[in-house]
Formats: C-alpha cells, sequence, structure tokens
C-alpha cells in the first residue's frame, strides 16, 4: 500500500468517527483496487465503502462547505454609542455626539461589515465656502473625498439678480436647479447662442469649453440654489477660466486692438474677477440676441420636472440621459424617492461610479466591494455619496419622511444590474444550489427590475 493509498484510508477512517457512523472493518488493501490511478473525493460526498457485508454503507451525508448566515437582522441601533449587541463599549473620553447620531452605523456597524472600503460621505456643511456679494459657492472634489474620482460637485447660491459670471471649463458641467429659476446663457464653437430659463428640477448642461453665465431671476425673492456636477474628480471650482480674470491680465492696449476700440473705452474694467456679484433684475421675456449663425441644434436645457416618474411598489424613479437630452453626452441620472421602510434593491452599476446627492430624507447604504470587504454609512439632505463601479449597494429609508436622492454617472446611457432580476433569470436549481433557498423563496425573485421595493411582507 503506498504513501497515498494509506492517507486517503486515514481520511475516511476519521469522516466515519466524526459523523458517528458505525464502525466497519475495512481491508488496507479494499481501499483502492489499483494504485495507479486513485480518485479524489471532495470532503462534502457521499463516500460508498464496501463494508464487513455485502452492502454499500454510507459514511458522510452531503453538507454544506459553510455555515449559513446570522439570523441577526443588524438594524440600526437604537442607542447612540460604539456597542452592538454584546460587543463594544461606551465613549469614555471626549465625544462629538452630534456627529455619532449623524453617523450610527459608523459608530456601531452592522457585523455585516468587514474588512477595508474607503469613505464614501462627504457633506456639503463641510465644505468650505465661498462668499460673495450676491451669493456663495461650495464644493466636493477628490481633495476631501478620495474615492471620488469620476465627478466632483458645487452646491451655489445666487440671489435675485445676482449673477455667475461669463465663465467656462476643461469639463462638462451638469445642472439640477434646486430652488427658484436661473437665466442660463452660451455660445458654442460655431458662434450659435442659447438662453432659457430653467426652474426647479430642471437640467443645463454646458459641454467643455462652452462658455456660458448663470443668473438667478426675480420669481422667488430668495434667488436660486442649484447643484453643479462635473465630470472630473479632480475638478475645482477655482480653476474656472472667468471673463474678468482674463482681461484683468491681458494688458490693455491688447484688449483695444482686439475689439478694434479705444484703450479708454476699456478703463472700468475690474481689476480682478467678479466671480458672482449683483446685477440687475431679469425681465421675463428675455431672448437670446440675433445669431447670424442661428441657435444651438441641441438645448442646452432640459425640463426635467416635467417627465413623470415610474410608480414602483416602494417610491418612485426617472432617468435622464442622453436618449432624451441628448447634448448631454457625459453626464446621465436618476432622480428617486423611497418611502418610509422601503429601499432603492440591491443594485450595482457595470461600469460607471455613482456619483449620489440627497436632497430629503435619511438613508443607509452598504457597499459591497468584493472579497468581503463591506461598510455602511448613512446620509442625510445636503450630503454627497460615492459608489465605485460595480460595488454592490442598496439604498435603504430609515427615517419617517420620504428619502429623495439623485444618483449621477460620468456616462451617456444609465446602466444598473438588478440582483433581484439576475437570480430570477438564472436557472432556479443553481441559485437554490448556491444559497439554499426553497421553491417558495426563489418565486419571490422578479424577473422584472423592481427599482424601489416596499418594506418585506411579514
Amino acid at each position: 500500500m503506498n504513501r497515498l493509498s494509506l492517507l486517503v484510508f486515514t481520511l475516511e477512517c476519521l469522516v466515519a468517527l466524526s459523523s458517528g457512523a458505525p464502525a466497519v472493518s475495512v481491508a488496507p488493501s479494499s481501499v483502492l483496487a489499483s494504485s495507479v490511478a486513485p480518485s479524489v473525493v471532495a470532503p462534502s460526498s457521499t463516500l460508498p465503502i464496501q463494508s464487513s457485508g455485502s452492502s454499500t454503507a454510507s459514511l458522510v451525508e452531503p453538507s454544506a462547505t459553510v455555515a449559513p448566515i446570522a439570523d441577526d437582522p443588524n438594524n440600526v441601533v437604537s442607542t447612540i454609542a460604539p456597542m452592538r449587541g454584546s460587543l463594544g463599549a461606551s465613549v469614555l473620553g471626549p465625544n462629538n455626539q452630534p456627529l455619532n447620531i449623524q453617523n450610527p452605523d459608523l459608530l456601531a456597524p452592522p457585523s455585516t461589515d468587514q474588512g477595508t472600503v474607503g469613505n464614501a460621505k462627504w457633506p456639503f456643511a463641510l465644505s468650505h465656502n465661498r462668499l460673495q456679494t450676491g451669493g456663495w459657492a461650495r464644493q466636493q472634489n477628490a481633495a476631501v473625498m478620495p474615492m471620488a474620482t469620476e465627478m466632483a460637485g458645487v452646491n451655489m447660491r445666487l440671489e435675485a439678480g445676482a449673477i455667475r459670471e461669463l465663465h467656462w471649463h476643461k469639463t462638462a458641467e451638469w445642472a439640477f436647479v434646486l430652488k427658484g429659476t436661473t437665466q442660463i446663457t452660451a455660445v458654442d464653437q460655431d458662434g450659435r447662442n442659447f438662453l432659457s430659463t430653467v426652474g426647479p428640477g430642471d437640467l443645463w448642461y454646458f459641454p467643455p469649453g462652452v462658455p456660458h453665465s448663470l443668473q438667478a431671476t426675480g420669481d422667488d425673492p430668495d434667488g436660486s440654489e442649484f447643484l453643479l456636477v462635473f465630470d472630473s474628480g479632480d475638478f475645482s471650482e477655482d480653476d474656472t477660466f472667468l471673463l474678468t480674470d482674463w482681461l484683468a491680465h491681458t494688458p490693455l492696449s491688447v484688449i483695444a486692438k482686439n475689439f478694434q476700440a479705444s484703450m479708454d473705452d476699456f478703463k472700468e474694467i475690474p481689476s480682478k474677477q467678479l466671480y458672482i456679484f449683483p446685477g440687475a433684475p431679469l425681465s421675463d421675456d428675455a431672448v437670446a440676441p440675433e445669431d447670424p449663425q442661428g441657435q444651438v441644434p441641441s438645448p442646452f436645457s432640459f425640463s426635467f420636472s416635467k417627465i413623470t416618474p415610474t410608480q414602483h411598489s416602494g417610491g418612485t424613479a426617472k432617468i435622464v440621459d442622453s436618449t432624451m437630452f441628448n447634448i448631454s453626452t457625459t453626464i446621465a441620472a436618476a432622480e428617486v424617492t423611497v418611502e418610509p421602510g422601503a429601499m432603492r434593491e440591491m443594485h450595482w452599476h457595470p461600469t460607471q461610479d455613482e456619483w449620489t446627492f440627497f436632497l430629503s430624507g435619511q438613508a443607509r447604504v452598504t457597499l459591497f466591494a468584493a472579497q468581503s470587504n463591506a461598510r455602511t454609512f448613512n446620509y442625510e439632505a445636503g450630503d454627497v455619496g460615492y459608489v465605485p463601479a460595480s460595488f454592490g449597494h442598496f439604498v435603504e429609508n430609515i427615517g419617517n419622511e420620504t428619502l429623495h436622492f439623485l444618483e449621477i454617472f460620468n456616462t451617456d446611457r444609465f446602466q444598473d444590474v438588478s440582483l433581484s432580476q439576475w437570480l430570477a433569470l438564472t436557472p432556479p436549481s443553481l441559485v437554490k444550489a448556491h444559497l439554499g433557498i426553497s421553491d417558495a423563496t426563489f418565486s419571490h425573485f422578479n424577473k422584472t427590475k423592481q427599482v424601489v421595493v416596499g418594506p418585506a411582507s411579514q
């Protein structure tokens, strides 16, 4: 009997003893019919061996290779302390309790969290705010949230009549109006102009390098506020190309020559950039100047607020991308509402990172980063979230009011993969072999995307 035969024989005996099967008498020579080509048997398979009689006995019944998951629901802890069940202890030293209240799942993570996942939350309330006469602006980029490599955001407010001066960027600019109305103007590289007034829930988009301006109308006495998203995580509002900044750093003689006018005509040019400044109230019937080249062929604004959202069991969703807002070739988005107790279903985005902005409510999001790495974050109005491409995640409403947020992507087309739909469209026997579920449980998996699902039935 060679060494391999002896090893197999020993393992079989150990398995038999551990399973509580009756002892059997096996001659070493009967373990392998031939020592030339021994077979390898998986530990979880049934091993038929020759007993002392002529019948075949089974040493091991089929069994799972790992234990089932714990039955702990891992809900948000009710006490604001770093304790979950028997784990953890109270804080004895200095403690920022208001921040703990906003981040209960960082303070007392669910037991399903594990490993390392980078920070995926940035509140605009922590951003430096640039205050100007007529408004303000604050930003989020990779400098404050290194995970966010593909997109950056700016939150801006203009008082009624105030102007975000004529400017352009190296990146595209996509905007969602939060409150009030804003008049936008632009001229493209072919000299075609555009003017539009954009209201709450509506969008604008300027391709890279296209000069434009923003001005709050007087329709709302408070002016306007909006969210800007740029298709680069390294974007900085401080790198914007501004009209007054350029001319303030150009010799006056060159300016006069360029416009074929006298230097005296330009002596009132500001000595430094204006950025945001007060302006005269706008008329409601403003139109773009007559343009011999005509107007832009694809509008730079889109009335997203007029798109009817799709109703789902737990909330609503509507999508906008280049298929309907044709000029927006680098930004696609979804606007989602989730009712209390419901959730944006478990899903992932195949190739594009998600930049999330929370408009209202309270959310809980767990990012699954593969290789047992997972981390849970909490969000509320004014927070920015980030989900790298292919990271599995959900968005759960853990508050008492409707959760409302934007999912934004650096792409021309919106894409997502639903976990439930994927499993429902996979052979049932394969799914059941993975998850150990019954036919009744499998029947809950849906062959169409549920997008926003309501609370589980009891």
